[in-house]
């Protein structure tokens, strides 16, 4: 008999790796505990979109190993589609360790990554019906990097995806050490990003792909290229967009006084701006649940672990709303004072 799926919202590919967090700070050498989780820019942005009541779907392979049926169980308890996710007798599954610092600033990594089951994705793992199936598709930098037979499946689905009429978003997320070189990266990045509609990097990583420091000239770079819109991360001071019918603007970012972890600030960001996009809300609330969920990952250990579910991101959004209107009112009574004066 066979088993109907549901129609997938968003599908997306890439590297899970088990990852071990340092439990103190210092050099990772001399740390002797660490909290064991998953990592991965792609899987960050299914995690998160699954949690906010989207059907996702994963594209992967794992290795048949300890932590390979780590990231399975993951993938269950976070309930999204892991179908096209392939366990692979030959190779292992990646593995990295992360340090942990006390005063805000990037932790240490050190990946154990090269020849993982992961690098040896290749055109061969997709399934069109599984992809064509989704309504969107999301692409990073990280899992092009990994190795040309990932890179070619990451063109083929974009290629696919844009024939058949289906909306792409790509954040560059860049990994500058998995590539021969800057100019490699920019080349086969900036062509894949020629392929989405929206495009989603930070200012740094602009500099690097186009040359350009300006986030209007980023902007623009990509725009000429096809993009419908553009969104240059500012870091503190929130996101810079364009759009290619002309809209444009800085929206303003949320500040954070405890800053623990930044590590997956940029997919918690990913998993604002698409999942606005695709209910149909306008570009500046899109970037404002960006800012606003980026915001929450950076305030607690781990790469998803500050991803909010639906129930708690409704009741931020409503509270956000209640202060606005509570500051729209104290201006209009002063409006009305300063009348009556």
């Amino acid at each position: 008999m066979q088993v109907e799926h549901e129609a997938l919202d968003v599908v997306t590919y890439g590297e899970a790796m088990t990852m071990f967090v340092a439990a103190e700070a210092g050099d990772l050498a001399s740390v002797g505990h660490f909290t064991k989780r998953v990592a991965g820019a792609d899987l960050n942005v299914a995690i998160g979109l699954s949690r906010l009541g989207f059907k996702v779907g994963w594209m992967s392979r794992v290795g048949r190993d300890s932590f390979g049926r780590y990231v399975l169980d993951v993938l269950a308890a976070e309930g999204i589609d892991a179908r096209c996710v392939s366990i692979d007798d030959r190779y292992s599954t990646g593995f990295q360790l992360k340090g942990k610092c006390d005063d805000g600033s990037d932790p240490a990594v050190e990946y154990f990554r090269k020849g993982s089951a992961a690098s040896h994705l290749s055109v061969d793992d997709y399934v069109a019906d599984y992809v064509l199936g989704a309504r969107h598709l999301h692409l990073t930098g990280v899992a092009p990097a990994i190795s040309a037979s990932s890179r070619e499946l990451a063109f083929h689905m974009a290629r696919e995806m844009r024939a058949a009429g289906k909306s792409i978003s790509f954040d560059p997320n860049l990994r500058p050490t998995l590539w021969p070189s800057r100019e490699a990266m920019a080349e086969s990045l900036n062509a894949l990003a020629a392929l989405a509609d929206w495009v989603l990097p930070g200012v740094s990583e602009g500099l690097v792909l186009t040359g350009y420091a300006a986030p209007e000239d980023i902007a623009a770079f990509y725009l000429d290229r096809g993009a419908k819109g553009v969104v240059v991360k500012l870091g503190a001071e929130g996101a810079y967009f364009r759009t290619a019918d002309g809209d444009s603007g800085v929206v303003a970012g949320v500040p954070v006084t405890n800053v623990v972890d930044t590590v997956g600030a940029g997919d918690g960001f990913a998993v604002g701006v698409v999942s606005a996009l695709l209910e149909g809300r306008s570009v500046r609330d899109a970037i404002a649940r960006g800012n606003r969920i980026g915001a929450l990952a950076i305030q607690v250990i781990g790469d998803s672990e500050g991803l909010p579910t639906r129930e708690a991101l409704d009741a931020l959004e409503s509270q956000n709303q209640n202060g606005k209107n509570d500051k729209n009112d104290k201006n209009d009574k002063t409006a009305q004072a300063a009348i009556i004066v």
